[in-house]
């Protein structure tokens, strides 16, 4: 456009076309030759065609050039929807992935709807703001670098002038992007606690409403969303900051070229009008870039505090880990023991301490005493949701922390207190046992845990939806499922948590039957509450404060006339 405009504006003469310009060498002549031969390729068409031909010429051309240039941007956005959209279903897969392996221990520590707000909002905000601000972070730094490379071809002084505002933009905004990044950090905390509450609220609806809950939780729920509205709005603040600092400097720093340029035009004559118009032109394809990489780097501010608390999950140390070479096992042979076993959560609230059990291959082994005795902790830590802190737990005299923990987890059946369903059918929920299994396995499995005759009566029996966490079904209906899932996975080590408890007399009487009969010749761990259950066990081990305070069988223990007598005599009364 340069040589058009100074035909327009009559600053240059016209240019001899007898012979073509010759390129002298050296790149600080580059810029001078192009300029010399575009001049006297125009002015051939000038002569040729004329004038406003030539600049209608020019104008279709540029025109052009900003369709293939727009046509680019929208191609590489196009491709680039395919890279964001799949870094976030790998980021959601490696989080769930991650939820699957981590140990129990890491979900009583933290709060479920945290967990839901990280794998849902903070991916979504890593897409958002990190992902979203990909384009402008690698294509800015190209067009800014190419822009100022075409400026200082034009003019060396006037560009390093110009130059002067860039360090002074990155600084302020940096300042407002480690500002954002604090903000970011606590609106998601406030964002999961707003998840957990709502979690909270969902599964506890009748407690709510029995003790008039609504409003101490409403005004909980209140004060956590006007904890993150706050957050949130001091953050967008400092965000939308970003990219007015880099619009303000910018227009400072045109008018202070304009007046440099001036100086240059009006006094010193050593700038051309058209050179400083195209000059400017260009300068102002600088200013959008630069607009867009300063609001990116504010993005990508804002966006770190969410992948920092996805990589807190990501990272976090599995603590019950297997070995480099873990031994694989496939039966049980001999008998499992606990060895001096100790377990805590910290020095000062020991939980076992020094616990010595031997349970034989084929034999029922049961767990009593009061609340708190430990009895669940030693279920938990023969399935090995927990490593013991000191001692060892064996398995055919192997410690099974070498044993390949997918394999010995095989062996085992767990029938805990609370059922646990999922949303799905009944035959689903029991399938999950061997999933393997024929229809008529299910069947059979469904008889043993005497649930087979209630499944039918439901309105699609066996393919009836038992909504979330089985809510459709009574404790009892959901425990015989429970049951039943564990029946048909047909294990060698049984372990049962109470599991029985949820169950009315007659309904307990029936599934105590089967349950005796499937752990006819095989290894059982049974924690019970209600000592007429485990009558014929091989072994009773009382607990108290996790230690071993008696043991035997049933008649041993109501001859000596101890604790378990008393504990007997009890219910009995009651």
């Amino acid at each position: 456009m340069l040589p058009i405009l100074g035909l327009m504006f009559g600053t240059i003469d016209k240019v001899d076309t007898s012979s073509p310009p010759v390129y002298s060498g050296g790149i600080g002549k580059l810029f001078s030759y192009g300029k010399e031969w575009a001049y006297y390729k125009i002015q051939l068409n000038i002569d040729h065609y004329g004038v406003i031909n030539v600049l209608a010429v020019l104008c279709i051309t540029t025109a052009f050039a900003f369709l293939v240039r727009n046509f680019f941007r929208y191609l590489g956005a196009f491709f680039l929807v395919n890279y964001r959209v799949d870094i976030t279903r790998d980021l959601r897969t490696a989080m769930y992935h991650k939820f699957l392996k981590l140990p129990v221990s890491f979900f009583t520590e933290q709060r479920k709807g945290d967990m839901m707000s990280r794998i849902s909002n903070d991916i979504g905000v890593v897409e958002g703001s990190i992902m979203g601000s990909l384009v402008d972070i690698i294509n800015a730094p190209f067009m800014i670098l190419a822009s100022l490379f075409t400026l200082f071809l034009m003019d060396a002084k006037l560009t390093l002038f110009s130059l002067i505002v860039f360090p002074i933009m990155g600084w302020l905004i940096s300042i407002v992007g480690k500002s954002l990044k604090k903000q970011a950090h606590y609106a998601q905390v406030e964002l999961g606690n707003l998840f957990s509450l709502i979690d909270e609220t969902l599964k506890s609806s009748k407690i709510i409403k029995i003790f008039n809950a609504d409003k101490i939780l409403e005004k909980r729920f209140q004060n956590t969303n006007n904890n993150w509205q706050k957050h949130t709005i001091a953050m967008s603040r400092r965000r939308e900051l970003a990219s007015p600092i880099s619009e303000f400097l910018g227009s400072v720093t045109i008018l202070l070229i304009t007046w440099f340029a001036g100086v240059q035009i009006i006094e010193n004559h050593t700038m051309n009008p058209e050179t400083f118009l195209v000059f400017i032109g260009m300068f102002f394809q600088i200013l959008d870039p630069a607009k867009k990489l300063s609001s990116a780097v504010s993005s990508i501010q804002g966006g770190t505090a969410s992948l920092e608390r996805i990589s807190e999950v990501l990272d976090y140390d599995l603590k019950v880990e297997e070995v480099s070479n873990p031994i694989p096992i496939k039966t049980l042979k001999d008998h499992i023991s606990f060895e001096n076993v100790s377990f805590f959560y910290d020095k000062d609230n020991v939980i076992l301490k020094n616990f010595t059990m031997n349970i034989p291959k084929g034999k029922t082994v049961a767990l009593v005493g009061q609340s708190g005795s430990g009895k669940t902790t030693v279920a938990n830590l023969l399935a090995r949701f927990y490593d013991v802190n000191e001692g060892a737990i064996k398995v055919d005299g192997e410690d099974i922390r070498n044993l390949n923990l997918k394999d010995f987890r095989e062996l085992q059946g767990m029938v805990t207190q609370e059922s646990v369903l999922f949303n799905d059918t009944v035959f689903n929920n029991i399938l999950m046992g061997k999933p393997e299994a024929t229809r008529e396995e299910v069947y059979q499995a469904a008889k043993i845990a005497n649930a087979h005759r209630f499944i039918e009566g439901l309105p699609e029996g066996y393919d009836t939806n038992i909504g979330d966490d089985g809510n459709k079904l009574s404790g009892g209906q959901k425990q015989r499922i429970s049951i039943a899932r564990a029946v048909l996975k047909n294990p060698p080590i049984m372990i049962l948590d109470e599991a029985t408890s949820a169950l009315d007399t007659e309904s307990e009487r029936f599934v105590q039957d089967a349950l005796d009969r499937m752990m006819e010749n095989r290894t059982s761990l049974i924690i019970a509450h209600r000592l007429s259950t485990i009558q014929k066990a091989d072994l009773i081990i009382v607990m108290e404060r996790g230690k071993i305070v008696e043991q035997g069988t049933h008649p041993e223990l109501i001859a000596r006339n101890g604790i378990y007598k008393k504990l007997v005599e009890l219910q009995n009364f009651e």
